[in-house]
């Protein structure tokens, strides 16, 4: 998709053809070729390359924050001691509580993924987030649906699937109706609907800025209609700064939800 971006005018009309502008397939956008191993379980490409930097950035951001740590933090550190207390106070707190300060690392973890790998969407010569691809929200959301059970057996014992498929203080007449709902919405429906959100959201801001980027370029190059890039081009300014603010929400929600299902888990009968 970068090669669009970067040769507008293969967008014109055809050659020979009824006229018009002639813009690529839609699924053009998150087809990356590979850089090397084509066909294999190695290979690598784009969202392989931005998967890595989202997982390294944050370990390495850490380390030199906590080189030289002082009592009273400057610079990186407090930058970095800023971000581990704003997920440990909006995240961990009112989700899990005083508790939950044990699962902070990988709450944290999983927020620095989701936002460094979906802030790629605005980065120029990147234009893609690595989470608009399922693969990524697949494996975050059953590390999640993973966690969760694991603390609530490791907590309740095998009680905890009792208590969740069970609720005490319903009828025991609609256990008929109420266990089955139970089991689908906490121990299906939960990891798909985490991926999905993330995925569909990171997905239709990719589509949505690449069109008004290309749609920019193409009336940039095609002169007799570049006026109407004066209303084009603002709202391409205003979509980036919205989708750079939905890269931070979602890895906000999808961390949140984590804790909230660990939350429950701790304490299913509540």
């Amino acid at each position: 998709m970068l090669a669009l971006l970067t040769a507008p005018m293969s967008l014109l009309a055809a050659e020979g053809g009824g006229g018009g502008l002639q813009f690529p397939p839609i699924d053009h956008i998150v087809i990356w070729p590979a850089w090397f191993g084509a066909g294999t379980f190695y290979e690598f490409n784009k969202i392989t390359a931005i998967s890595g930097i989202a997982m390294l950035v944050p370990v390495i951001l850490f380390l030199l924050a906590g080189r030289n740590a002082k009592l009273v933090p400057t610079g990186l550190q407090n930058t970095m001691e800023v971000a581990l207390d704003f997920v440990e106070d909006q995240v961990v707190a009112p989700a899990i509580g005083p508790e939950g300060k044990r699962y902070l690392p990988m709450l944290v973890s999983m927020f620095f993924f989701i936002w460094i790998g979906n802030l790629f969407e605005v980065i120029p010569s990147a234009h893609m987030p690595a989470n608009a691809r399922m693969a990524n929200p697949l494996i975050l959301a059953l590390v999640a649906w993973a966690m969760f059970i694991g603390v609530g057996v490791k907590h309740n014992g095998l009680g905890y699937f009792r208590s969740a498929l069970f609720p005490p203080g319903v009828p025991k007449a609609l256990y008929i109706l109420v266990t089955p709902i139970e089991l689908l919405s906490t121990f299906i429906i939960r990891p798909f609907s985490l991926a999905v959100r993330l995925f569909a959201n990171m997905l239709a801001g990719h589509i949505l800025l690449v069109t008004f980027s290309v749609l920019c370029i193409t009336l940039f190059s095609a002169s007799i209609m570049a006026a109407v890039l004066l209303l084009s081009f603002p709202m391409l300014v205003a979509f980036t700064g919205f989708e750079f603010m939905v890269a931070f929400l979602q890895a906000f929600i999808f961390s949140l939800l984590t804790a909230v299902y660990i939350g429950g888990a701790l304490h299913p009968a509540h």
